[in-house]
């Protein structure tokens, strides 16, 4: 789509008719994620299954008209093996995905050690926690489960493998603690962070690895120190519970969203709150009914770092440009639950609470050279080393973001 077009659906997939699950099994889509090279998609679709499905999507689930650019002939993907989707039975409800990123040689002494039948290449992982506490490994290619990782006492609600290709990865659960874990030695749990009063629903890594933003049922947000595993601030700003945190490409924005109805965009360098993100509703109900009705279910950066989707309980999905204080697309979607880009953008994917995820178009820009500047510095300049350059006071305000 075009910047300030309204976002199309571009496809919706919805799991089979499930079969006699016992009771406690849910249908929603707590989580999808595409893996960093944008080679595959992964849906928990509710009852305890996770569909792991090579991505572009095969031709029936996509309109006339849509084909992904990226897609290759036919026979050329003949002639490699395509990959198959497939179907990973956790035995308990899922609440996070994350992938590891691509490659990441490290883990070939680890997989071969535990698995010979395994083939010595480096391979792509997904993290996947489930409703007992417990986080399952697996390795996409073959559908294989490597790992289990115990530790938390309660539901693991969120995931994140930090961007570096170190198999160190972070998981969020409701036991109020958030876990590191390092795959390359077994899954070793190296870390455990306390503090949070509530349950945690959120664990986002910078791109440049050195923080970590954790959000749980309460107004203030933790960001940590990836290096030491310590505490570095608390933002407080919302005025309610925050349920979502995502940083920018360039490790330079934090955004968090709440059931307040507010996204706030932090410098998570000085902890100063840059702006704020109202979600008004397009169509205020007669009476006070439902008060929430506006509450933000999940907020994230689209890969180029230029735009934000959300998803709000009014049964809304809004991109947002970073210079704007409006929406510049809205989609109507019910139910929804989280969403997250295509590494590569172009496409926005959504979960919903009724286990379907769906596909829509998003903005295709090419970024200012301007942006591209700022990107490239700011992935390894903190704001306060862009403060202290000897440059134009306009240019500082440009690479800090102070210009909204």
């Amino acid at each position: 789509m075009e910047a300030g077009e309204e976002p199309l659906l571009l496809a919706e997939l919805k799991p089979g008719r499930p079969h006699q699950f016992d009771w406690k099994s849910s249908c929603e889509t707590w989580s999808v994620a595409f893996s960093p090279d944008g080679s595959w998609f992964a849906w928990s679709q509710g009852h305890c299954i996770v569909k792991l499905i090579p991505w572009p999507l095969e031709e029936q689930f996509i309109p006339k008209g849509f084909e992904a650019k990226s897609r290759s002939s036919k026979n050329e993907t003949k002639g490699r093996g395509s990959p198959k989707e497939k179907t990973l039975d956790c035995g308990q409800i899922v609440w996070g995905l994350a992938f590891s990123p691509w490659p990441s040689p490290p883990s070939k002494k680890l997989w071969a050690r535990h698995h010979p039948q395994v083939p010595d290449v480096s391979c792509l992982i997904l993290a996947t926690g489930l409703n007992d506490g417990q986080i399952k490994i697996w390795e996409v290619q073959t559908g294989l489960l490597l790992l289990n990782l115990s530790g938390h006492q309660d539901v693991v609600r969120d995931l994140s493998f930090t961007p570096s290709g170190s198999l160190i990865l972070v998981s969020a659960s409701r036991d109020k603690t958030l876990r590191i874990w390092d795959l390359n030695k077994h899954g070793k749990q190296i870390q455990v962070l306390s503090g949070h009063l509530q349950w945690v629903y959120c664990c986002s890594i910078s791109p440049d690895c050195s923080m970590l933003c954790s959000a749980a049922g309460e107004k203030s947000v933790f960001l940590w120190s990836m290096r030491s595993y310590t505490l570095i601030r608390k933002l407080e700003g919302h005025q309610s519970s925050v349920v979502s945190c995502d940083f920018s490409p360039d490790s330079a924005l934090l955004v968090t969203a709440s059931y307040d109805t507010n996204v706030i965009m932090w410098d998570p360098y000085t902890g100063e709150r840059l702006r704020s993100l109202h979600h008004t509703q397009l169509n205020p109900p007669m009476d006070d009914s439902d008060v929430h009705i506006s509450s933000l279910r999940s907020v994230c950066f689209s890969p180029e770092g230029l735009y934000l989707a959300t998803v709000a309980d009014d049964r809304l999905l809004r991109i947002w440009a970073l210079e704007l204080k409006t929406p510049i697309a809205y989609a109507p979607m019910t139910n929804g639950l989280c969403c997250t880009f295509f590494p590569h953008g172009g496409v926005i994917a959504t979960g919903t609470r009724d286990g379907h995820v769906q596909f829509w178009t998003a903005p295709r820009v090419l970024s200012s050279l301007k942006h591209l500047c700022r990107k490239a510095l700011r992935s390894f300049l903190t704001t306060y080393q862009v403060l202290a350059l000897p440059i134009p006071k306009k240019m500082k305000e440009f690479l800090t973001y102070r210009t909204f």
